[in-house]
């Protein structure tokens, strides 16, 4: 690979880096082709880009960047597959899953910048699925809100009904 080409390379990792809000780093070494295919099939339905790169070239594209993302420095070393998306816990759920669904030890998590905060090892796979997304945060404080309301309406509703029943029973006896 010409210098050239390095350094397009690193260009178009710094631009990844840089507008993705979550990066997940793996190794995926092992799979089968038809594992890799199927994993790469998962991550594009998932909204989920996967790369592979060399780790020097990572490393300055991480340089490079706008973050400061140099923790992960660290477990940059042997096979890297990085995954960029911008739903914190969807790459998690995605490994955890293909694993158990194809009975693989792969990929393994390295590494993940998530909600600005660091993990590391496929010990905290666990922990990234449970964070919830931008979206299900919304839509927890949402259900929050509506609570109340939903329980004076139908207390509202039902009391309606009784005075309703009791009026109509009167004006039969009569």
């Amino acid at each position: 690979m010409t210098r050239e080409e390095k350094n397009q390379v690193i260009d178009i990792l710094t631009k990844k880096i840089n507008n993705a809000s979550h990066i997940y780093v793996t190794n995926s070494l092992g799979l089968s082709a038809s594992d890799t295919v199927n994993l790469r099939k998962e991550c594009y339905k998932n909204e989920i880009e996967l790369v592979v790169a060399k780790n020097t070239l990572l490393i300055k594209a991480i340089e490079k960047s706008d973050k400061e993302l140099s923790e992960l420095f660290e477990v940059l070393k042997g096979e890297t597959s990085i995954m960029f998306t911008e739903v914190g816990n969807r790459p998690a759920k995605l490994i955890k899953e293909f694993r158990e669904k194809n009975k693989l030890e792969k990929p393994v998590l390295k590494g993940a910048y998530v909600e600005e905060g660091f993990y590391f090892g496929d010990n905290q796979i666990d922990t990234l699925v449970a964070i919830k997304s931008k979206e299900e945060l919304i839509a927890d404080v949402i259900g929050l809100l509506q609570a109340p309301v939903v329980n004076v309406l139908s207390a509202l509703e039902s009391g309606g009904n009784t005075i309703s029943g009791i009026l109509k029973t009167l004006e039969e006896k009569e």
